[in-house]
């Protein structure tokens, strides 16, 4: 299995960085690192996540880090970071 980073998901790990950065920057350094990190576990156990029913036919599955929805896609071998977001954002 292989993990790519969509530009979406790439988009909103900055935005969060940015948000965060205002208030503490190593806060911020330190939740990118984190959220970039939580994935990884996909590659031995890529279905762990709850399937998202509405994404049908597709793939679709999400995993929680921390207070973050991380979700992703799986085609093949290959595992997707669709998107990412604080579960307090209006989602």
């Amino acid at each position: 299995m292989e993990l790519k980073w969509t530009s979406k998901s790439l988009s909103d790990l900055v935005r969060l960085y940015e948000f965060l950065a205002l208030v503490d920057l190593q806060a911020a350094l330190s939740t990118v690192k984190f959220l970039t990190a939580a994935p990884e576990i996909l590659l031995v156990h890529p279905r762990m996540g709850e399937k998202l029913e509405e994404f049908e036919p597709r793939e679709v599955r999400h995993i929680l880090a921390g207070h973050y929805e991380i979700r992703y896609e799986i085609q093949g071998s290959v595992i997707y970071m669709l998107r990412l977001w604080h579960t307090r954002e209006e989602r």
